[in-house]
């Protein structure tokens, strides 16, 4: 796995991906609401495979999510997050979905013209040029497919519609408006996560983000932070000048 890819702006990967949705609209069919099919673009318009596999004893590793074979348009998912035996990792099961959807969007041109890639079904144990790992989150190539995989799966213009269909305005949620119920937030939060303990503003929010998560078909925590890069969740109410 290589992590030195060029450099690209939030602004294109948001592009890119909303432009994979506009494909998938034109050749297949309209998205009016969330959730957003990944499962469809992967199969029925990039014309890629998908499984579910025991990829942590195929590479060793314990951490491992996902992986992709771009000779052999081969996406697989690893089976501690089949959605079907583990329900609460529905959310992390589409999201790696979404992000090697987002490396063969930005990256397999890097790749396939590598003569030396591995072919998965020419040697079983070949390993992929992408194994991807919660541990390699802050690898721009992995960063990137986050990026993409966020943009995808929460595209602006549905996420902003479902917040209003859910609000019934655009007003931001702020940490300070949580202050009363702060504790029974928490405590609720507690016990979704089987007594997990987080940083507690950000569980906080990702309760708030809980009902559009649910929605979206995506984790909470990803959820948490789309909502805060849309301005729609913030940790500190903006100043104004004619407050």
């Amino acid at each position: 796995m290589k992590s030195d890819v060029p450099y690209l702006t939030k602004s294109a990967i948001e592009q890119e991906a909303a432009l994979l949705l506009a494909e998938f609209a034109r050749d297949q069919r309209p998205l009016l609401a969330p959730p957003v099919p990944i499962d469809e673009i992967i199969e029925l318009h990039l014309k890629l495979s998908f499984e579910i596999r025991d990829l942590r004893t195929l590479f060793g590793f314990g951490d491992v999510h996902g992986a992709i074979w771009f000779r052999d348009k081969l996406i697989a998912v690893d089976e501690q997050l089949d959605p079907d035996r583990h329900p609460a990792k529905r959310g992390r099961y589409h999201f790696t979905l979404a992000h090697e959807t987002g490396h063969w969007r930005l990256h397999r041109h890097l790749y396939l013209r590598r003569a030396d890639q591995p072919n998965l079904f020419s040697d079983e144990d070949a390993k992929p040029n992408y194994v991807c790992r919660s541990s390699d989150a802050k690898v721009p190539v992995e960063f990137q497919a986050d990026q993409f995989a966020a943009y995808l799966l929460m595209p602006r213009d549905l996420v902003t519609q479902a917040w209003q269909d859910w609000r019934g305005n655009l007003e931001p949620i702020v940490l300070d408006d949580l202050k009363a119920n702060r504790d029974q937030i928490l405590a609720a939060e507690m016990r979704r996560r089987g007594g997990f303990r987080a940083d507690e503003d950000d569980m906080a929010l990702e309760h708030c983000s809980r009902p559009l998560a649910e929605n979206c078909q995506v984790s909470a925590k990803a959820m948490r932070i789309r909502l805060e890069d849309l301005g729609l969740l913030l940790r500190k109410r903006e100043c104004s000048l004619f407050a």
